[in-house]
């Protein structure tokens, strides 16, 4: 049987791989995947490696815009460039829409995403989870001593005053909740099946 805090971590790796991308994700960067597939389909003139970051419902607006995007980049120089920009912007708007968050704009290429997305990415194209394990289950374990460590420095011991007493319970709180936290994101088998089936394109 897998050890559970194994499972953990793997659940974790799972929940954050698969569950749609938040606001802090990088669809909406210049050097995101959702530009990439624009840029790919304007190569290609294959528009179909953009429709599959939209619904089913948006193609049509996909299409109109590939179509007068590839009708002005072919006059070259800066129509070319507006061109582009604008079914950029279009494809991840629409995007954003499906994931149910707001498009704010384009954001430039190398932002700060923070260590975990970059590594998934990473993961992804070495076709292993291996270094993305490894990093959440060094951020995992880190949580969980800063947490523990802040419980064990608040402990109270016999004559105490009530503000250390109180002190004790916030610190003994915040690292139930943080447990909690990690606990959600364990996926069970039926769980998992349903996160697969939600996620996966018809």
């Amino acid at each position: 049987m897998v050890p559970r805090f194994l499972r953990l971590t793997i659940g974790v790796v799972t929940a954050l791989l698969l569950v749609p991308a938040t606001a802090r994700a990088h669809c909406d960067s210049l050097d995101g995947p959702v530009v990439k597939a624009a840029q790919r389909a304007l190569e290609t003139g294959e528009v179909n490696r953009a429709f599959v970051w939209v619904t089913a419902f948006d193609e049509a607006e996909v299409r109109t815009a590939f179509e007068k995007a590839l009708t002005v980049r072919a006059l070259g120089g800066t129509a070319r460039e507006l061109a582009d920009q604008f079914f950029f912007e279009t494809l991840v708007r629409l995007h954003r829409r499906s994931e149910g968050e707001p498009y704010t704009g384009l954001k430039p290429a190398g932002s700060d995403l923070g260590p975990l997305i970059p590594t998934a990415d990473r993961a992804i194209l070495e076709k292993s989870a291996k270094p993305l394990v490894d990093l959440l289950t060094s951020e995992v374990a880190q949580g969980v001593r800063w947490h523990f460590e802040a419980v064990m420095g608040a402990r109270i011991f016999p004559g105490a005053s009530v503000e250390a007493g109180r002190r004790y319970v916030g610190a003994y709180i915040d690292f139930m909740h943080y447990l909690e936290q990690l606990e959600e994101a364990l996926l069970t088998p039926d769980e998992y099946s349903v996160l697969i089936e939600r996620t996966t394109p018809d």
